[in-house]
């Protein structure tokens, strides 16, 4: 999906001097992790041989190719594939969000089966989808091989309850682990234990096929285990851990019987965990990172360079609660760009990665939103400041806006309509603040996923 700067037209940058460069800025740096491309980069062929990375694999040696996928940008990952293989794959499964098909861009074959379904709380379609990859693995054998496709998204919309445990219980715990600040890897780790597909569950469904796992990240440190789950990685992790993070958030109470049930037995060793590093049902999987956070950011410093920024990469493992995150930005900004600072202007300052926010309102927006308003007295009656953030997937939280632009200008703007930031962080309602100041950044899904990036602008 190539995404115009003209989609990143907000109040703020179409009125600002350099609003044209950091609309060119952030649009080519989402366009230079498409997902599509990120294959490209690791993924050749010549002469029968399908060589990723320094991997060599002789496709002569295997009867059938299946390609499935699950992600936000599973669809131009399989494109890619698709076209380099030709008309070698068999048959194959592709489980993306609502909206992230782009059936006019990506003309797949029609053997590759496409199913949209629910993010981030998964719904019917996505049991559905499971069990039609139930179906397709059914009778995999050794001289098969599958090339599976993970993007961020994946735990959602690769999704299959363990036995004993109803779709309305996963949807219940998703809810709730969503809203009580847990970082992904916490979230996950509980995932792995109340799902068949989680915490190399899948492999088991592949086997004896060979697989090669082809992966975009959307986590912190691109830990396998972590992104999406690790359905084709072994899992360290335990139900005792997933147990002490319900308790950590003080969430037990609130989780669905039948779900704590389940980590109980499992605690007791009543039922069997997931498979664990070392286990030899991974000795014909290869895992692979296709794109990353590191990647994006990279490229945004070197376009940001081109243009002529100042540019400074201030972090690509970004965590924290959203809204206090953009406060600390904000102010390590200012201390960076002061008098005596080296930094010239226009500067660039860059961070990547992925925040939470803990829910204590009823209000609407996304991790980005809410760091871009928590930012919003620090940045007031400093020099020109802009701080952008957005979701590199082009959704942030459960709203239709990526981001949101927040400046020097936004505070006094916002309480001449009667826009208090406090008020609205505390009700969690960042899209309905920035809305009114029309500084909502909205590109639709950028079928590709990379975690988030914030840029900080000084002209």
């Amino acid at each position: 999906m190539i995404i115009q700067p003209e989609q990143i037209a907000t109040y703020s940058l179409l009125r600002s001097p350099l609003g044209k460069d950091i609309r060119r800025i952030i649009s080519a740096t989402i366009n230079d992790v498409d997902a599509g491309e990120a294959i490209k980069k690791h993924v050749n062929y010549d002469s029968d041989h399908l060589i990723i990375d320094k991997i060599n694999y002789d496709l002569s040696k295997f009867n059938r190719i299946f390609i499935i996928g699950a992600g936000k940008a599973c669809v131009p990952m399989a494109n890619t594939i698709n076209e380099i293989l030709r008309d070698q794959i068999t048959s194959g499964l592709l489980i993306t969000k609502d909206g992230y098909r782009n059936s006019v861009k990506y003309h797949i074959d029609t053997q590759l089966k496409i199913i949209e379904a629910s993010h981030p709380i998964p719904d019917q379609r996505n049991l559905d989808a499971a069990l039609n990859l139930i179906a397709l693995t059914d009778d995999l054998n050794p001289d098969d091989l599958v090339i599976f496709i993970l993007s961020g998204g994946g735990s959602s919309l690769l999704m299959y309850p363990s036995p004993g445990i109803s779709l309305q219980d996963i949807q219940t715990t998703t809810a709730i682990l969503l809203s009580c600040g847990a970082p992904i890897h916490e979230i996950n780790t509980i995932r792995k234990h109340v799902d068949v597909f989680k915490g190399g569950g899948l492999v088991k469904f592949l086997t004896p096929a060979t697989v090669i796992s082809l992966i975009v990240s959307d986590v912190v440190g691109d830990n396998l285990e972590v992104i999406a789950s690790g359905p084709t990685v072994a899992d360290p992790t335990t139900f005792g851990d997933a147990w002490a993070i319900l308790n950590k958030y003080q969430i037990l109470d609130q989780i669905p019987p039948r779900i704590t049930s389940k980590l109980s037995a499992g605690i007791q060793g009543e039922i069997q965990e997931t498979i664990k590093p070392g286990d030899p049902i991974f000795s014909r999987v290869t895992n692979v990172i296709v794109g990353n956070n590191t990647y994006a950011v990279n490229s945004a410093f070197d376009i940001a360079k081109t243009l002529g920024f100042d540019t400074k990469v201030l972090t690509t493992s970004l965590q924290g609660e959203a809204s206090q995150i953009g406060k600390i930005l904000s102010e390590e900004a200012k201390i960076l760009l002061s008098p005596s600072s080296s930094v010239t202007k226009p500067t660039c300052l860059i961070a990547g990665g992925e925040t939470t926010v803990t829910i204590k309102g009823t209000g609407k927006g996304g991790r980005n939103q809410e760091l871009a308003l928590g930012a919003v007295q620090s940045l007031s009656g400093s020099e020109q400041l802009i701080l952008t953030s957005l979701a590199t997937d082009g959704v942030d939280g459960p709203t239709e806006a990526a981001g949101a632009v927040a400046t020097n200008e936004t505070y006094s703007r916002g309480l001449s309509i009667g826009l208090d930031p406090h008020d609205y962080l505390s009700r969690n309602d960042s899209f309905n603040y920035f809305e009114p100041l029309g500084d909502l950044i909205k590109t639709g899904p950028t079928l590709t996923n990379v975690n988030d990036l914030t840029f900080i602008f000084c002209l």
